[in-house]
């Protein structure tokens, strides 16, 4: 909103200092601060109405060190961090950007979704909250607009070089002199190309995974990537989902995730260092560094009060807009394929849910007794169980919880070197 605005005052008026809306750096330290202030103050304020109202968290009593210390803490904190996101994003990016209207839509989207479920849990006192399929299907219809409006606009590009002698066979051609005297061309192209790591040219095509060819190839591509957009929005938002179930955890992996994501982006959407780099420019995406800062921002002085011993909950609120930020995000930089990399917490502990419950089906049919794989699931809670009654019995004894909360950052930081790391490792 203050970036359209000083758009159109520069064109009739000069004051002094309006030029610092111009630089993506400013913008986004600027939204970091706002979001941490609002995240600290406004965060105070509702944690205080939440305790008033006594909308605290339900817990069950699963056999945890500490657990039942955390009945009636308050939840649907998620709201802070969608205010603190949200508010900064609308004042400090440019609203004309379809990625940055993407961002703010998801955020919004997976909020109410979340709401509704916390509202059901907490008011209507149904611990099973918002059923799956609803769930499933506010995703679903999420990545479908995410992925036809990826294929409609014309700001979804990519940006690439071309020939001189090719040049004069398009209509529109991007001249640059960034290497000397010497003019490059470029042309701005839809594609359904990304990031991959470990390879060599650094790209993939789901076009290369289309079984149809001819004409109709390009429309069976877009199909193939819609497809794959949904599935990334749905498993990241729950993921995200199942590792929120310790104090600071979700929030603390998801600030490390999301200022790698931030990194990316700006070198992504900056044709210097994505030249340097030989990785692919898009244009428009450094953009989204602001919205990326307002979310770091809002996390940060969430965890204010998140960090153990939590002051306040997320509750899906929060932890599905988040998941669904990450994704996004992700899909906007075509680094969707790092995600196992970058959000290697949210896809083990998805994947710990989905080996225990397997598993126990598997052998309750052919054995007559469940057995467990991990001592409980999501990954965290096995360590913080007490007891051998499973096929993974390490550690024997329960971990403290802060503990187990500080060692996911360490592992969420080493994955996400690695992350940024693949852009030269090929």
């Amino acid at each position: 909103m203050l970036y359209n605005l000083y758009e159109y005052l520069k064109e009739i008026t000069y004051f002094p200092g309006l030029g610092l809306f111009q630089y993506i750096s400013f913008r986004a330290f600027s939204a970091l601060l706002l979001s941490l202030i609002l995240a600290l103050f406004v965060g105070k304020a509702i944690i205080r109405k939440l305790a008033a109202k006594q909308i605290g968290e339900d817990i069950r009593d699963l056999g945890l060190e500490g657990q039942l210390q955390k009945k009636g803490t308050p939840t649907m904190g998620g709201v802070i961090i969608l205010i603190a996101t949200l508010i900064p994003a609308l004042l400090l990016s440019d609203l004309t950007n379809v990625y940055v209207l993407l961002l703010i839509i998801s955020t919004v989207w997976l909020g109410i979704i979340g709401y509704i479920d916390d509202y059901i849990k907490v008011f209507k006192k149904k611990k099973e909250g918002l059923q799956g399929k609803f769930k499933i299907v506010g995703q679903i219809v999420l990545g479908l607009i995410i992925g036809i409006t990826l294929y409609m606009s014309d700001q979804a590009v990519i940006r690439v070089p071309i020939k001189a002698a090719e040049a004069e066979v398009y209509s529109e051609v991007i001249k640059s002199t960034a290497e000397g005297t010497k003019i490059r061309y470029f042309k701005d192209e839809k594609s359904t190309r990304t990031t991959i790591p470990f390879v060599k040219n650094n790209e993939f095509d789901y076009a290369w995974l289309s079984p149809i060819n001819g004409n109709l190839k390009e429309k069976a591509s877009w199909i193939i990537y819609i497809v794959a957009i949904i599935f990334i929005v749905t498993a990241v938002s729950n993921g995200t989902n199942l590792t929120d179930g310790m104090d600071g955890l979700a929030t603390g992996v998801s600030v490390i995730t999301g200022t790698t994501l931030a990194i990316l982006a700006y070198l992504s959407g900056n044709i210097i260092y994505a030249n340097y780099l030989n990785i692919m420019y898009l244009p428009n995406t450094g953009e989204i560094v602001i919205v990326l800062a307002a979310f770091i921002g809002a996390l940060i002085g969430f965890l204010w009060y998140n960090s153990y011993p939590a002051q306040v909950f997320m509750g899906d609120t929060g932890s599905l807009a988040i998941g669904g930020i990450i994704a996004v995000a992700a899909i906007i930089i075509k680094k969707e394929l790092l995600i196992p990399i970058l959000c290697g917490i949210f896809f083990v502990e998805s994947l710990s849910v989905i080996i225990q419950r397997g598993y126990f089906k598997y052998s309750r049919k052919k054995y007559g007794k469940g057995i467990r794989v991990f001592k409980m699931a999501p990954l965290h809670h096995h360590f913080q169980k007490e007891g051998v009654d499973a096929i993974i019995t390490s550690p024997k004894r329960a971990l403290p919880e802060a503990k187990i909360v500080t060692r996911f950052w360490i592992v969420a930081i080493f994955l996400a070197a690695i992350t940024i790391i693949t852009l030269k490792i090929r």
